[in-house]
């Protein structure tokens, strides 16, 4: 599902805007709700708008205003006791977003199967020169995101919205896709890569589940295109084939855009504020329902553009994000996230599993089963992380999962000095998927959800910019390497060399993350104004008694390092 990276802060906005609502009498209250509704052209509402204001003034307490009938007061009800009965068109749209998300996915990996058959009708299969071209074949996209697309987001989001960007980047992912196909050299396929690169990039902020459904996905329709023969003398059809699959879910994301409604508050951003209220009205099961959340939007909009006043001008400037420690501190942040999730070596993986498989002795079938097997798992345990993310800990995630990270590489890589094939390829799949297993709850969901939480307003947008291009440029130095990586080190050395990169990884995690979890805004400012050496000071201290709590089950008390207001 694509989001702005503003919309993780409505959360904290619940305390300043009850706190302003409980302020008001009941006639201060529909004072303010008929000028709101005289504004923005909502006058014949007023009173449902009105009723969807006390509502909002008493959320945990709705049965005592008096003015909502019992039909309305069923719904507000059912809001909690039946979250699952949703309308139609809520779940139309959130199917529509997943499979703007998978299409990434799908994206990302069709070059894995691509790989065993493109590089030798192209002349790109050995070493030196050719395992570098094959580089840049597969990290075209990668690079066109980081120099280039991710940067639109913001932009496009604001111009186009929502609904609109999908449609955007469902064209140039179609185009891209249908053009593969007809590639009949090596720069003719990162040309159409670059386009595809112009179609992932400002939708990059997806929901990782979903793009890990299109990844496992992806390898299973690679899986079903290996024994497609040539035909009428096309060469290469199966790989061709593989690489254009993805323009199918493109083209249902192209024709079904405007179908869904537009964001309720991208549209009371621009203004519309009765096109809002038609769209939540969709939306939601009862009008009362919309009418408050309707309300709610508007004075979550009124206290960003309270936070935002004055510091607008100056937030366009990427100095912003280094300039004061605040800042500085949630970018370093961002880095780390955004790194760690390349250089742990998960996508050479995505993108090369089926080479790595072959690698270890795997016959092509099996290879391309064996992929699958990884999306697959990758996709069924990024589901825990629904739950977990908030349960444990943006940072207690990463910090319990990078350790058993770099062990299942260790075994991949030491898996393949095993001299019995048989033995080998089971224990180069094993450390594989024991590795994804763990990869998928941590370092999957939490980079873009911390990158989100870690910036002050004010530099949000940028801020997220700047953490995507950190992601999509690492992520196109992993592609171009790999094949040069694997040619010179050997398939040992490259997991040996990625385990010790997760090692390192945990390091700076541990001492130089901070968390972000359950904390306000507010909370935010002053956790990311501790100054980084303090953190790792702490940290350092806090060593000896995170021995003796994990290994002698202790229960010792932890020292604070925020002493908040």
């Amino acid at each position: 599902m694509s989001f702005d990276a503003k919309d993780i802060a409505v959360e904290y906005h619940e305390t300043a805007r009850n706190s302003h609502l409980d302020a008001l009498s009941d006639a201060a209250l529909e004072a303010e709700i008929t000028a709101f509704a005289e504004t923005y052209g909502l006058e014949v509402h007023k009173e449902l708008l009105l009723k969807g204001a006390f509502v909002a003034r008493s959320k945990s307490t709705f049965e005592n205003v008096t003015s909502l009938s019992e039909a309305e007061k069923q719904s507000l009800r059912d809001e909690q006791l039946h979250k699952w009965r949703q309308p139609m068109a809520l779940y139309r749209m959130i199917i529509f977003c997943s499979v703007g998300a998978a299409v990434n996915g799908m994206d990302l990996v069709s070059i894995n199967g691509a790989n065993l058959f493109m590089p030798k009708q192209f002349g790109i299969a050995g070493g030196g020169k050719d395992a570098w071209l094959l580089g840049v074949v597969n990290s075209a996209p990668y690079f066109c995101c980081a120099l280039f697309s991710v940067w639109l987001n913001a932009p496009l989001n604001r111009w186009f919205g929502r609904r609109g960007v999908l449609f955007i980047t469902g064209v140039f992912c179609f185009a891209a896709c249908f053009a593969s196909a007809f590639c009949n050299n090596w720069w003719e396929l990162v040309i159409a890569r670059v386009v595809l690169g112009l179609g992932i990039g400002p939708k990059s902020a997806t929901l990782s589940i979903w793009v890990a459904f299109g990844i496992m996905l992806g390898t299973a329709l690679s899986l079903a295109f290996y024994h497609v023969p040539d035909t009428n003398g096309i060469v290469g059809l199966n790989w061709r084939l593989m690489l254009a699959v993805p323009a199918i879910p493109a083209l249902v994301v192209i024709a079904v855009a405007y179908t869904n409604p537009e964001s309720p508050r991208w549209l009371m951003q621009k203004g519309r504020y009765r096109d809002a209220f038609s769209a939540l009205r969709r939306l939601r099961n009862s009008d009362i329902q919309a009418a408050r959340d309707l309300y709610y939007t508007h004075m979550l909009l009124q206290e960003e553009e309270e936070v935002l006043a004055g510091d607008i001008a100056a937030s366009r400037s990427i100095l912003q994000l280094f300039k004061h420690r605040r800042n500085r501190n949630a970018t370093i942040g961002s880095f780390i996230v955004m790194f760690a999730q390349q250089f742990c070596g998960v996508n050479i993986v995505s993108y090369y599993s089926t080479t790595i498989f072959t690698e270890a002795g795997a016959t092509v079938t099996h290879a391309l089963l064996a992929s699958w097997g990884f999306g697959m798992l990758n996709f069924l345990f990024a589901l825990p992380a629904i739950r977990t993310i908030d349960v444990y800990g943006r940072r207690s995630l990463l910090l319990w999962t990078f350790p058993f990270m770099a062990l299942f590489l260790c075994v991949t890589a030491g898996a393949f000095y095993i001299n019995d094939a048989t033995t080998k390829l089971g224990v180069v799949a094993a450390g594989i998927y024991l590795y994804v297993i763990a990869y998928s709850p941590g370092e999957g969901p939490v980079p873009f959800v911390y990158s989100a939480e870690a910036f002050p307003l004010a530099v949000r947008d940028l801020g997220m910019s700047w953490a995507v291009f950190i992601c999509w440029f690492f992520n196109s130095v992993i592609g171009l390497s790999f094949p040069s990586l694997l040619h010179s080190f050997g398939p040992a050395g490259t997991f040996f060399w990625y385990a010790a990169w997760n090692a390192a990884l945990y390091v700076a995690i541990y001492f130089f993350l901070p968390e972000t979890k359950a904390f306000t805004l507010e909370e935010l400012d002053q956790v990311f104004e501790v100054p980084m050496q303090e953190h790792a000071k702490h940290h350092l201290s806090e060593i000896p008694n995170n021995m003796r709590r994990i290994f002698l089950r202790q229960q010792i008390p932890k020292r604070a390092l925020y002493n908040f207001d």
